[in-house]
């Protein structure tokens, strides 16, 4: 079910506090947001979307990078006040820009729009990550001496989405299968990875080099 959007905060500052917002598959995802953006070795990193500033603080404190924050949320303190739909920044003004767990946030109809934003303002990549619905299958083996085997996947369960207040829509449900995400993010670049992490089903990552 589709539900205006007025491009306005669905939510307060509050709604990142540790006991509402924070459980250890989170975590999991903030390992794999880091990895997979450092990975490209960048000089200068877009975040759309302020949430709790795991990844940005890291990158900030951490690293040698340039991180700029951009949210239409002003009570978050980005370092840019802007909507994802109309990036206050020229083309190619950042080597990668990602967008993690935003873009449910938007009406599936504002999708195309929103990612040619994210591959104009990026020079090389951009890196994206989506909540991902339904039941997965894992496997885990260690033995002494032996690296630890294990993958895991997810087995489909399409249901319809009902808007609840945040996300407008979620892959693995009626009508937002993974193969039409991928097509999309042809249309910017190359899919270099696609992936669910072992530790957290609900969050799917693509990494997309940008076209020239």
């Amino acid at each position: 079910m589709t539900a205006p959007h007025t491009n306005r905060p669905q939510v307060d500052k509050s709604h990142y506090a540790f006991g509402k917002y924070a459980f250890e598959g989170r975590f999991v995802s903030y390992y794999w947001q880091l990895k997979e953006v450092l990975a490209l070795n960048p000089h200068s990193v877009l975040e759309v979307g302020a949430g709790d500033r795991v990844f940005g603080n890291f990158i900030k404190d951490n690293t040698g990078v340039a991180y700029t924050c951009v949210d239409i949320a002003e009570d978050l303190r980005p370092d840019v006040v802007g909507s994802v739909l109309a990036l206050p920044f020229g083309d190619k003004s950042h080597d990668v820009v990602c967008a993690f767990e935003v873009l449910e946030h938007l009406p599936f109809e504002q999708f195309d729009k929103a990612l040619t934003e994210l591959a104009r303002a990026a020079r090389t990549h951009m890196v994206i990550s989506i909540p991902h619905f339904g039941p997965m299958l894992s496997f885990s083996l260690k033995i002494p001496f032996i690296p630890q085997i294990r993958f895991a996947f997810k087995i489909p369960f399409p249901r319809r989405h009902i808007f609840n207040g945040q996300h407008y829509w979620e892959l693995g449900k009626q009508g937002y299968p993974v193969k039409l995400i991928r097509q999309k993010l042809g249309h910017h670049g190359r899919i270099l990875r696609d992936f669910v992490p072992f530790g957290n089903p609900y969050h799917h990552f693509f990494v997309v080099e940008i076209e020239p």
